[in-house]
Protein backbone atom coordinates (compact mmCIF):
# COMPACT_ATOMS: atom_id res chain seq x y z
CA UNK A 1 0.00 0.00 0.00
CA UNK A 2 3.06 2.33 0.42
CA UNK A 3 4.23 1.58 -2.82
CA UNK A 4 0.88 3.09 -4.05
CA UNK A 5 0.85 6.10 -1.84
CA UNK A 6 4.54 6.96 -2.91
CA UNK A 7 3.05 6.77 -6.95
CA UNK A 8 0.21 8.38 -6.37
CA UNK A 9 2.45 11.28 -4.78
CA UNK A 10 4.71 11.12 -7.65
CA UNK A 11 2.76 11.48 -10.27
CA UNK A 12 1.05 14.60 -8.20
CA UNK A 13 3.97 16.24 -8.31
CA UNK A 14 4.77 15.48 -12.03
CA UNK A 15 1.31 17.59 -12.32
CA UNK A 16 2.08 20.31 -10.68
CA UNK A 17 5.23 20.76 -11.72
CA UNK A 18 3.77 20.80 -14.83
CA UNK A 19 2.14 23.63 -14.22
CA UNK A 20 -0.86 21.98 -15.46
CA UNK A 21 -4.63 24.03 -14.64
CA UNK A 22 -6.18 21.53 -12.69
CA UNK A 23 -9.68 21.17 -10.79
CA UNK A 24 -10.57 19.07 -7.64
CA UNK A 25 -13.33 16.49 -9.43
CA UNK A 26 -14.98 14.11 -8.60
CA UNK A 27 -18.12 10.85 -9.36
CA UNK A 28 -20.61 9.59 -7.28
CA UNK A 29 -23.39 7.27 -7.76
CA UNK A 30 -24.57 3.68 -7.87
CA UNK A 31 -26.32 1.04 -10.07
CA UNK A 32 -28.35 -1.32 -9.56
CA UNK A 33 -28.31 -4.61 -12.09
CA UNK A 34 -29.85 -7.27 -12.81
CA UNK A 35 -26.65 -9.73 -12.87
CA UNK A 36 -23.29 -9.13 -12.11
CA UNK A 37 -21.33 -9.31 -15.44
CA UNK A 38 -17.77 -8.90 -15.01
CA UNK A 39 -15.68 -9.30 -18.47
CA UNK A 40 -17.95 -12.10 -19.62
CA UNK A 41 -18.33 -13.85 -16.35
CA UNK A 42 -21.17 -14.10 -14.34
CA UNK A 43 -20.78 -13.26 -11.08
CA UNK A 44 -24.20 -13.17 -9.42
CA UNK A 45 -27.35 -12.13 -9.39
CA UNK A 46 -29.36 -8.88 -8.84
CA UNK A 47 -27.08 -6.07 -7.50
CA UNK A 48 -26.66 -3.32 -5.66
CA UNK A 49 -23.26 -1.23 -7.13
CA UNK A 50 -22.58 2.05 -5.20
CA UNK A 51 -19.04 3.75 -6.89
CA UNK A 52 -17.38 7.28 -6.30
CA UNK A 53 -14.00 8.59 -7.54
CA UNK A 54 -12.09 12.02 -6.16
CA UNK A 55 -9.24 13.60 -7.71
CA UNK A 56 -8.28 15.98 -9.86
CA UNK A 57 -8.79 16.51 -13.61
CA UNK A 58 -7.22 19.06 -16.03
CA UNK A 59 -7.04 19.72 -19.95
CA UNK A 60 -5.18 16.71 -21.12
CA UNK A 61 -4.43 14.54 -17.54
CA UNK A 62 -6.74 13.28 -14.93
CA UNK A 63 -5.63 11.75 -11.30
CA UNK A 64 -8.59 9.67 -9.45
CA UNK A 65 -8.83 7.24 -6.37
CA UNK A 66 -11.94 5.92 -5.25
CA UNK A 67 -14.24 2.81 -4.28
CA UNK A 68 -16.40 0.14 -5.66
CA UNK A 69 -18.86 -2.55 -4.28
CA UNK A 70 -20.99 -4.53 -5.57
CA UNK A 71 -23.99 -5.88 -3.15
CA UNK A 72 -25.96 -8.86 -4.14
CA UNK A 73 -29.00 -10.79 -3.84
CA UNK A 74 -26.89 -14.27 -3.09
CA UNK A 75 -23.78 -12.68 -1.32
CA UNK A 76 -25.44 -12.62 2.22
CA UNK A 77 -23.69 -16.48 2.55
CA UNK A 78 -20.25 -15.05 2.45
CA UNK A 79 -17.79 -18.18 2.65
CA UNK A 80 -20.27 -20.87 3.61
CA UNK A 81 -19.65 -24.50 3.57
CA UNK A 82 -22.47 -26.15 1.41
CA UNK A 83 -22.60 -29.51 2.99
CA UNK A 84 -22.61 -31.27 0.09
CA UNK A 85 -18.75 -31.92 -0.58
CA UNK A 86 -19.32 -29.47 -3.08
CA UNK A 87 -17.08 -26.89 -1.13
CA UNK A 88 -17.62 -23.41 -0.17
CA UNK A 89 -19.88 -20.78 -1.91
CA UNK A 90 -18.16 -18.07 -3.53
CA UNK A 91 -21.08 -15.32 -3.44
CA UNK A 92 -19.54 -12.79 -1.38
CA UNK A 93 -20.09 -8.90 -0.75
CA UNK A 94 -17.25 -7.14 -3.39
CA UNK A 95 -15.45 -4.22 -2.50
CA UNK A 96 -13.04 -2.33 -4.93
CA UNK A 97 -10.19 0.47 -3.97
CA UNK A 98 -9.30 1.99 -7.66
CA UNK A 99 -6.53 4.56 -8.46
CA UNK A 100 -6.06 5.84 -11.95
CA UNK A 101 -3.56 8.36 -14.10
CA UNK A 102 -4.21 9.75 -17.23
CA UNK A 103 -2.38 12.12 -19.88
CA UNK A 104 -2.94 12.70 -23.04
CA UNK A 105 -5.08 9.40 -23.51
CA UNK A 106 -2.18 7.36 -21.80
CA UNK A 107 -3.72 5.91 -18.49
CA UNK A 108 -2.07 3.31 -15.75
CA UNK A 109 -3.80 2.57 -12.82
CA UNK A 110 -4.82 -0.61 -10.15
CA UNK A 111 -7.75 -1.98 -8.96
CA UNK A 112 -7.72 -4.20 -5.61
CA UNK A 113 -10.19 -6.75 -5.69
CA UNK A 114 -11.49 -7.93 -1.73
CA UNK A 115 -14.34 -10.11 -0.76
CA UNK A 116 -15.24 -10.72 2.51
CA UNK A 117 -13.93 -14.22 2.69
CA UNK A 118 -12.23 -14.41 6.21
CA UNK A 119 -9.00 -13.33 4.90
CA UNK A 120 -6.47 -10.29 5.20
CA UNK A 121 -7.87 -6.86 3.04
CA UNK A 122 -4.41 -6.80 1.14
CA UNK A 123 -2.81 -10.30 0.85
CA UNK A 124 0.48 -8.78 -0.07
CA UNK A 125 2.19 -12.34 1.79
CA UNK A 126 4.33 -15.26 0.47
CA UNK A 127 2.60 -17.04 -2.07
CA UNK A 128 2.34 -20.23 0.06
CA UNK A 129 0.62 -18.79 2.33
CA UNK A 130 -2.03 -17.75 -0.02
CA UNK A 131 -2.69 -21.68 -1.50
CA UNK A 132 -4.47 -24.40 0.60
CA UNK A 133 -2.47 -27.37 0.86
CA UNK A 134 -5.21 -29.64 0.61
CA UNK A 135 -5.81 -28.55 -2.47
CA UNK A 136 -3.32 -26.62 -3.88
CA UNK A 137 -5.86 -23.68 -4.54
CA UNK A 138 -5.42 -20.45 -4.13
CA UNK A 139 -7.56 -19.79 -0.16
CA UNK A 140 -8.66 -16.42 -1.27
CA UNK A 141 -10.57 -14.55 -4.03
CA UNK A 142 -8.93 -11.57 -3.25
CA UNK A 143 -6.39 -10.16 -6.02
CA UNK A 144 -4.47 -6.99 -6.73
CA UNK A 145 -4.47 -5.94 -10.36
CA UNK A 146 -2.47 -3.23 -12.30
CA UNK A 147 -3.46 -2.08 -15.50
CA UNK A 148 -1.94 0.23 -18.69
CA UNK A 149 -3.94 1.51 -22.06
CA UNK A 150 -4.96 4.01 -24.28
CA UNK A 151 -7.96 6.14 -24.96
CA UNK A 152 -8.45 7.22 -28.37
CA UNK A 153 -11.20 9.98 -27.49
CA UNK A 154 -9.73 13.17 -29.06
CA UNK A 155 -9.07 11.26 -32.43
CA UNK A 156 -13.12 10.77 -32.72
CA UNK A 157 -14.08 14.16 -31.38
CA UNK A 158 -17.00 14.28 -28.62
CA UNK A 159 -19.56 11.53 -30.38
CA UNK A 160 -17.15 8.52 -30.44
CA UNK A 161 -14.12 7.02 -28.61
CA UNK A 162 -12.49 3.57 -28.52
CA UNK A 163 -9.74 2.11 -26.01
CA UNK A 164 -7.55 -0.92 -24.98
CA UNK A 165 -6.47 -1.51 -21.91
CA UNK A 166 -3.96 -4.56 -20.30
CA UNK A 167 -4.78 -6.11 -16.95
CA UNK A 168 -2.45 -7.91 -14.96
CA UNK A 169 -3.02 -9.76 -11.63
CA UNK A 170 0.44 -9.02 -9.52
CA UNK A 171 -0.96 -9.74 -6.06
CA UNK A 172 -3.64 -12.19 -4.10
CA UNK A 173 -5.00 -15.92 -4.45
CA UNK A 174 -3.97 -15.81 -8.69
CA UNK A 175 -2.73 -19.86 -8.74
CA UNK A 176 -2.38 -22.12 -11.65
CA UNK A 177 -0.56 -25.76 -11.31
CA UNK A 178 2.80 -25.57 -13.71
CA UNK A 179 2.36 -27.63 -16.08
CA UNK A 180 6.27 -29.20 -16.13
CA UNK A 181 6.67 -29.00 -12.49
CA UNK A 182 2.84 -30.06 -10.89
CA UNK A 183 3.24 -27.39 -8.47
CA UNK A 184 1.40 -24.39 -7.61
CA UNK A 185 2.70 -20.73 -9.53
CA UNK A 186 1.54 -17.76 -9.93
CA UNK A 187 -0.63 -17.15 -13.02
CA UNK A 188 -0.32 -13.45 -13.91
CA UNK A 189 -3.37 -13.63 -15.27
CA UNK A 190 -3.90 -11.25 -17.83
CA UNK A 191 -6.88 -9.38 -19.47
CA UNK A 192 -6.77 -7.45 -23.06
CA UNK A 193 -10.28 -5.31 -23.47
CA UNK A 194 -10.63 -2.94 -26.89
CA UNK A 195 -13.54 -0.96 -26.75
CA UNK A 196 -15.46 1.17 -28.88
CA UNK A 197 -18.60 3.91 -28.07
CA UNK A 198 -20.57 6.21 -30.06
CA UNK A 199 -23.43 8.74 -28.62
CA UNK A 200 -25.99 10.26 -30.52
CA UNK A 201 -26.22 13.46 -28.42
CA UNK A 202 -29.71 14.47 -29.70
CA UNK A 203 -30.91 11.22 -28.28
CA UNK A 204 -28.73 11.06 -25.31
CA UNK A 205 -28.29 7.25 -26.18
CA UNK A 206 -24.57 5.14 -26.04
CA UNK A 207 -23.93 2.30 -27.93
CA UNK A 208 -20.85 0.53 -26.94
CA UNK A 209 -19.09 -2.77 -27.85
CA UNK A 210 -16.14 -4.70 -25.97
CA UNK A 211 -13.87 -7.65 -26.90
CA UNK A 212 -12.04 -9.23 -23.65
CA UNK A 213 -9.34 -12.10 -24.16
CA UNK A 214 -6.80 -13.82 -22.14
CA UNK A 215 -3.45 -14.32 -23.37
CA UNK A 216 -2.48 -17.07 -21.71
CA UNK A 217 -2.94 -20.17 -19.24
CA UNK A 218 -5.35 -18.46 -16.14
CA UNK A 219 -6.94 -18.93 -12.93
CA UNK A 220 -9.32 -15.71 -13.41
CA UNK A 221 -10.81 -16.33 -16.87
CA UNK A 222 -10.89 -20.16 -16.50
CA UNK A 223 -8.75 -21.14 -19.92
CA UNK A 224 -5.72 -23.21 -20.12
CA UNK A 225 -4.23 -21.35 -22.75
CA UNK A 226 -4.67 -17.59 -25.64
CA UNK A 227 -9.18 -17.39 -25.72
CA UNK A 228 -11.67 -14.81 -26.40
CA UNK A 229 -13.27 -14.43 -23.18
CA UNK A 230 -15.70 -11.75 -23.55
CA UNK A 231 -18.10 -10.38 -26.83
CA UNK A 232 -20.42 -7.80 -25.47
CA UNK A 233 -22.59 -5.23 -27.31
CA UNK A 234 -24.17 -2.17 -24.72
CA UNK A 235 -26.90 0.60 -25.63
CA UNK A 236 -27.17 3.25 -22.80
CA UNK A 237 -29.66 5.83 -22.37
CA UNK A 238 -28.98 9.17 -20.50
CA UNK A 239 -31.73 11.75 -18.64
CA UNK A 240 -29.76 15.09 -17.33
CA UNK A 241 -31.78 16.38 -14.84
CA UNK A 242 -30.61 19.91 -12.08
CA UNK A 243 -28.86 17.70 -9.53
CA UNK A 244 -27.82 14.41 -10.59
CA UNK A 245 -28.83 11.84 -14.20
CA UNK A 246 -30.05 9.10 -14.49
CA UNK A 247 -29.60 6.30 -17.26
CA UNK A 248 -30.60 2.44 -18.72
CA UNK A 249 -29.07 0.36 -19.92
CA UNK A 250 -28.91 -3.15 -21.16
CA UNK A 251 -25.66 -5.33 -22.44
CA UNK A 252 -25.78 -8.97 -23.72
CA UNK A 253 -22.26 -10.37 -23.41
CA UNK A 254 -20.75 -13.90 -25.16
CA UNK A 255 -17.89 -15.82 -23.57
CA UNK A 256 -16.79 -18.16 -26.08
CA UNK A 257 -13.91 -20.04 -24.50
CA UNK A 258 -15.40 -23.59 -23.26
CA UNK A 259 -18.95 -22.90 -25.07
CA UNK A 260 -20.88 -25.94 -25.65
CA UNK A 261 -22.47 -26.13 -29.00
CA UNK A 262 -23.48 -29.45 -29.30
CA UNK A 263 -27.42 -30.38 -27.91
CA UNK A 264 -26.62 -33.82 -27.22
CA UNK A 265 -23.98 -32.63 -24.39
CA UNK A 266 -24.96 -32.84 -21.09
CA UNK A 267 -23.41 -29.55 -20.44
CA UNK A 268 -25.28 -28.01 -23.32
CA UNK A 269 -28.28 -26.22 -20.83
CA UNK A 270 -25.28 -25.79 -18.21
CA UNK A 271 -22.81 -23.29 -19.88
CA UNK A 272 -24.94 -22.12 -22.63
CA UNK A 273 -28.84 -21.64 -22.89
CA UNK A 274 -29.91 -22.27 -19.26
CA UNK A 275 -30.67 -18.96 -17.05
CA UNK A 276 -27.78 -18.60 -14.78
CA UNK A 277 -28.66 -19.32 -11.43
CA UNK A 278 -25.79 -19.66 -8.08
CA UNK A 279 -24.57 -22.72 -9.36
CA UNK A 280 -23.56 -21.32 -12.84
CA UNK A 281 -20.81 -19.21 -11.46
CA UNK A 282 -18.39 -18.30 -13.77
CA UNK A 283 -19.85 -21.01 -16.61
CA UNK A 284 -22.28 -19.88 -17.44
CA UNK A 285 -21.43 -18.55 -21.39
CA UNK A 286 -24.31 -15.98 -22.92
CA UNK A 287 -25.07 -13.47 -20.56
CA UNK A 288 -27.66 -10.72 -20.41
CA UNK A 289 -28.31 -7.74 -17.93
CA UNK A 290 -30.05 -4.53 -17.43
CA UNK A 291 -29.88 -1.51 -15.04
CA UNK A 292 -30.47 1.90 -13.69
CA UNK A 293 -27.61 4.52 -12.66
CA UNK A 294 -28.04 7.35 -10.70
CA UNK A 295 -25.02 9.84 -10.64
CA UNK A 296 -24.22 12.64 -8.71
Amino acid sequence: MKRVLVLAAAVMAVVISAKAEVEFAYDAGAEIVSAYIWRGQYNGGLSFQPDVEIGFDGEHTSLRVGAWASLGSSDWTFRKDQGDGSGFTRFMPELDIVGSFSVYGLGIGFNHYYYFDGTNFFSWTKDENLIDPGTGEANTQTTTEVWIGYNFGHLFGDKAGAYINWYTTVAGGDFVTDDITGNPRRAWSSYLELGYGYTFEDAGVTLGAQLGMSPWKSNLYGNNRFAVTNISLKIDKEWELDHCSINLFAQGSLNPDGMVTDPNDPAYNVVLWKAAGDDKLYTQRLNGVIGIGFWF
